[in-house]
């Protein structure tokens, strides 16, 4: 069988971005102020509907021993699944939060700069604006700021995750999770 590279490009391509094309989005939302480590995790999308509410999975802070602060983030859809993207392994869940009306549109998150020779966390917590103009807090750390928000959906809302984290790291510095993207659906 002679394969052009043309068709291998394109079954390499259909093969490792099936998960991307598993829901039509029509523009991914993202941040510039998301950490600096970790591995992006698989693309997780609503089967059907809109998020509509999150939750965080935060480490709380431990005194004299390795933060990670942020560790994963839970979206709620509207046809009643739970989507998420990888997650790091430290904290619990906080309760759910819920848009007043309509379907999360924006995002900020807040993020600890490079500490150096000091305990990072990278992501500490996260916001979201909601259709209606509601803002939602979420119950993370306080550790760094709020940096610039993501632009809003164009059309549409969020419908799907991916996430950035940097995994267990032995004796080195764990941060748990670093960044993320938001996709958005008609």
């Amino acid at each position: 069988m002679d394969l052009s590279i043309y068709s291998v490009f394109n079954l390499i391509l259909s093969c490792c971005l099936w998960d991307a094309e598993a829901r039509n989005y029509n523009s991914i939302i993202t941040v510039s102020n998301g950490g600096l480590w970790g591995v992006w995790g698989d693309i997780d999308f609503c089967p059907q509907g809109y998020v509509h509410g999150f939750s965080l999975k935060v480490e709380p802070h431990l005194v004299n021993q390795d933060d990670t602060a942020l560790n994963g983030i839970r979206l709620y859809c509207t046809d009643g699944s739970v989507i998420e993207s990888i997650v790091a392994p430290w904290g619990t869940w906080t309760s759910i939060q819920y848009c007043p009306k309509g379907n999360l549109i924006s995002y900020s998150l807040r993020v600890e700069e490079h500490q150096r020779s000091g305990d990072d966390t990278a992501a500490n917590n996260f916001q979201v604006t909601c259709e209606d103009g509601t803002r939602l807090m979420g119950q993370g750390n306080h550790w760094g700021s709020f940096g610039p928000w993501s632009r809003r959906c164009s059309s549409g809302s969020v419908c799907g995750i991916q996430t950035k984290v940097e995994g267990y790291q032995g004796r080195g510095d764990d941060t748990a999770l670093n960044d993320l993207r938001l996709f958005c659906c008609r």
